[in-house]
């Protein structure tokens, strides 16, 4: 997503002077403040087309602000700097430029320097993929902002709303928030400035839905605007966004032409992040339009790019297509060790939150940095060389699978093209079966930390309270107190327990799914959300390993949760049945039912769990359903 930082008001685009004008008033300026911000001006010119020389601006910037301790011009460095680390993909430099920046805001205490940062903040959590915390940050700004009813910068803070929103891929949610920026944009901000933005994100969010068409449209619209606004970043990131739709839908003349355009802006741009994803892009084109050589020409300085500047998703794409190119071209070699080094990369990824906890723990205790790399370091080169054993072990087959792969595929284009889908839909069940298992066994140890420890814990100090009531003589007032206070310590080891349960159910552990489904039903019935009657046909002498049972009782689970949360239902039922042959699920309710081809286009989180877990365990599944007349979910397994 292109994103809004806040700019200052002296630094925007389109109120800055041209250059000629700006270096003229350079010669004459004096050493004080007011040179000092028109430094910040001329690299605030330079941002998006020559980053070189904005970085230039703003270190003279900064040392002159330094020695006539001009605090607020520091701010604005901090600011301008972070946008240009962000707009070079350093993320982890634009953060602690904002955090600068934040420091400088609160000691000045300007509460205009404070959301500008605060929001920006936000923007950064979101390319660090921590979302939660984005919409966080940018709900705090969206009230600090109606609150003073600053209409300039409202438009800004709805259009980082509707990307937060997308992130959490609520996109229904996010093109509101993005037509209503457009709407206050055009009454508030007559210079249009960032509005090609705003349609970056229209264009995003209707591809997203796939409504094609808007998608397209808001896309032309966000590059003429962007040209515009002499914005090259947003240009070029665009074009990406095109390149990819057509990618999508098979349209390879058109993603050339796309990727083509994206290329040459981020060369201009120098940004390498940009310049290895557009060169993918490229090289992916020409492989779909039978031109070889060029693919590979560029898929090779994409990969340099992407190995000097640690570039890991462009990395692992690069190694992808490198694969095709090379196997296309009969060099089997070079295809098969780019079919390794790509599945490497995959594992590592997979195992992301490792090495940002590690990363975490590395800025939080700098002095020992150098031996958490060095272990770290350890740890990876360990687990590659093992991995690469493994996958030595299954080369030869995989080879010989390759090979007749291509001749079939000099002959059956088609066919060739269909195993390639085949391969990449089996690694994403690989990756969701990591993913589940992963989430289950967090799930079991939390659970486990929480009955034992927490609960442990709680169970202490109610005894320790209750001693301690008979040896003390309190007034009837503190009585009460001390009741209520014995009361909520109560209720929050019932809460405790009653979470520990439903993180990892005991009976699912010790006496398997039948019986654990039961307990779930009867749970729910205690609480009066719902009435659940729960059947189960041939369950007692079925044999289902705990990994299966554990996948099948969080369906069940999702899908009252959905009936309890979206149905109006009175009562439902759920039914197991294993006779002969498969298992099968049944869900029922009298609720108030919906349309299905909803379905086909929902993209909420919890049907996309049912969806994941149902495809996980190879399943079959149906629903029916119409408006007022309940909802039915059969599911059937072949274990």
């Amino acid at each position: 997503m292109l994103i809004l930082f806040f700019s200052l008001q002296t630094v925007h685009p389109q109120q800055i002077d041209k250059r000629d004008s700006l270096m003229k008033l350079l010669v004459r300026a004096k050493e004080d403040t007011g040179k000092a911000m028109l430094l910040l001006r001329l690299a605030d010119y330079y941002e998006t087309n020559n980053q070189d020389s904005s970085v230039y601006y703003l270190e003279k910037s900064k040392a002159l602000s330094e020695s006539l301790k001009f605090e607020k011009g520091l701010y604005h460095y901090y600011e301008q700097s972070a946008i240009v680390s962000f707009t070079k993909g350093d993320y982890g430099k634009a953060m602690e430029e904002q955090k600068s920046a934040l420091a400088l805001a609160r000691e000045l205490k300007d509460s205009s320097f404070v959301i500008n940062t605060l929001n920006n903040i936000g923007i950064v959590y979101s390319y660090l993929g921590k979302f939660e915390e984005q919409l966080d940050y940018t709900l705090q700004v969206k009230n600090m902002v109606e609150a003073i009813k600053d209409s300039s910068k409202i438009s800004g803070i709805y259009h980082n709303l509707a990307n937060c929103y997308a992130n959490l891929k609520q996109y229904r949610k996010s093109t509101d928030y993005a037509l209503l920026s457009v709407q206050v944009h055009t009454r508030y901000n007559k210079r249009n400035d960032y509005i090609n933005r705003v349609y970056a994100t229209l264009g995003q969010n209707y591809e997203d839905l796939q409504i094609i068409d808007s998608a397209l449209y808001y896309y032309d619209k966000a590059i003429k605007e962007s040209v515009r606004l002499n914005d090259t970043y947003a240009e070029a990131a665009i074009y990406g966004y095109k390149s990819n739709l057509y990618a999508n839908r098979n349209q390879f003349r058109e993603m050339l032409k796309a990727s083509e355009r994206s290329l040459s802006l981020a060369r201009e741009l120098q940004s390498r992040q940009m310049l290895a994803s557009s060169l993918y892009n490229v090289a992916y084109a020409n492989f779909f339009n039978d031109n070889n050589a060029k693919a590979r020409k560029e898929i090779n300085e994409a990969l340099l790019i992407a190995t000097e500047d640690s570039l890991t998703d462009e990395l692992k794409n690069s190694y992808i297509i490198l694969s095709y190119i090379a196997a296309k071209d009969g060099d089997y070699a070079t295809s098969l060790l780019a079919k390794i080094k790509s599945d490497s990369i995959q594992e590592a990824i997979l195992n992301e939150q490792v090495i940002k906890s590690a990363a975490e723990l590395e800025n939080k205790y700098e002095t020992e940095k150098k031996d958490n790399q060095i272990e770290l370091q350890t740890a990876t080169i360990l687990k590659k060389n093992v991995l690469n054993y493994i996958l030595i072990g299954s080369a030869i087959t995989i080879l010989i699978i390759f090979l007749l792969s291509y001749r079939t595929y000099k002959h059956k284009r088609k066919l060739q093209q269909q195993r390639i889908n085949e391969l990449e839909t089996e690694k994403q069940l690989t990756a969701t079966e990591a993913v589940l298992k992963g989430e289950e066994q967090e799930r079991t140890r939390l659970a486990k930390d929480l009955h034992d420890g927490l609960g442990g814990m709680l169970s202490g100090i109610k005894y320790s309270f209750t001693t301690m009531k008979g040896n003390l003589i309190m007034t009837t007032e503190n009585a009460h107190a001390f009741e209520r206070s014995m009361d909520m310590l109560d209720s929050s080891i019932k809460e405790m327990r009653r979470v520990a349960h439903n993180m990892m159910p005991e009976a699912l552990v010790k006496y398997g799914l039948d019986t654990a489904l039961k307990d779930f039903c009867n749970d729910i019935n205690q609480s009066g959300a719902l009435k659940v009657t729960y059947q189960s046909i041939g369950m007692e002498t079925a044999k289902i390993d705990q990994t299966t049972a554990i996948t099948i009782y969080r369906i069940v689970q999702e899908l009252i949760s959905n009936t309890m949360k979206h149905a109006t239902a009175k009562s439902a039922i759920v039914q197991l049945s294993k006779v002969d042959g498969p298992l099968n699920v049944t869900v029922e309710d009298d609720g108030k039912g919906f349309d299905t081809q909803i379905l086909q286009r929902s993209k909420g989180i919890g049907w996309t769990n049912i969806q994941s877990r149902v495809d996980f365990l190879k399943g079959k599944l149906d629903v029916q359903s119409a408006n007022g007349k309940g909802t039915s979910v059969h599911i059937e397994f072949n274990i």
